[in-house]
């Protein structure tokens, strides 16, 4: 993404870009940005805008404490905000990427200081935010210390008191139950209810 004279512009290699990555065509990628600067006319979406969208997103999911989590998958280069770029690039991943790159991408919402791994502390407070979610579905679901407890045991394959991105993508494809029920907590948020 570009500027002209203060005025945000998608470059031609942004579009033949996200239109390969995305699945749309030239002129839905051009149409996508401009309904995007029409809500975000200086091209960045706040975190005030973007809680907005997920309440709208999601009024019946009690998603408001998992909003600063999912806040951070989309903007990638932690700059505070987030660009049409990274919009639509999650936006893909999200609708059609492979397991693998989901789960990558959902690995950033555990990994509240972006620092490569998730730790015990980390996980404990991310459990404590979606216990809402959690408890909607399974009034009998375990304490938030328990089930923190377990999930990071089931991810934390060598024991060295930190979950890597790749241990928590095997342990949610190797259908660990816990590790599993997180991840698909979060894919929820993306994926609209019929």
């Amino acid at each position: 993404m570009g500027n002209k004279n203060g005025v945000p512009v998608l470059r031609d290699q942004d579009v033949v870009a996200l239109s390969k990555s995305s699945g749309l065509d030239e002129v839905q990628v051009k149409e996508a940005f401009n309904a995007f600067l029409v809500e975000h006319p200086k091209g960045k979406m706040k975190p005030k805008d973007f809680s907005e969208m997920m309440t709208k997103a999601m009024p019946k999911k009690d998603a408001s404490k998992m909003e600063k989590h999912v806040f951070r998958i989309y903007d990638s280069n932690n700059d505070g905000y987030i660009d049409f770029i990274e919009f639509m690039l999650i936006f893909h991943i999200m609708s059609d990427g492979t397991p693998e790159e989901v789960l990558d991408k959902i690995f950033r919402v555990f990994d509240v200081n972006s620092d490569g791994s998730i730790t015990k502390k980390e996980m404990a407070r991310l459990i404590k935010d979606m216990y809402g979610l959690i408890k909607s579905e399974d009034p009998e679901a375990q304490s938030k210390d328990l089930i923190a407890k377990s999930a990071f045991a089931e991810m934390d394959q060598d024991g060295d008191g930190k979950i890597t991105c790749a241990e928590f993508t095997a342990a949610c494809l190797s259908q660990e139950q816990l590790s599993k029920m997180l991840a698909l907590k979060i894919i929820d948020i993306f994926v609209e209810e019929e």
